[in-house]
């Protein structure tokens, strides 16, 4: 839904970096996959297709936090 997000917290050596997926318009949401060593954001269409996606390492990924929106609240 339009403003799900995910926010990434990255170790970029010595300091944290920190990322944001957003659903920017309605019907896109945000998925979250692993695999391989890697961690997978994307922005997704009703249909599935990417958007836009962001890829980090695992062993670099210091915190994700998902963000959903809630339902009662406007957009």
């Amino acid at each position: 839904m339009k403003g799900d997000r995910v926010e990434i917290v990255i170790d970029a050596g010595g300091t944290p970096r920190t990322y944001e997926v957003i659903a920017t318009k309605a019907g896109r949401r945000v998925e979250v996959t692993t695999g391989r060593g890697v961690v997978e954001v994307s922005e997704v269409t009703r249909n599935g297709t990417p958007v836009r996606t962001a890829r980090f390492m695992q062993s670099r990924v210091l915190a994700l936090v998902e963000h959903p929106i809630d339902a009662n609240e406007p957009a």
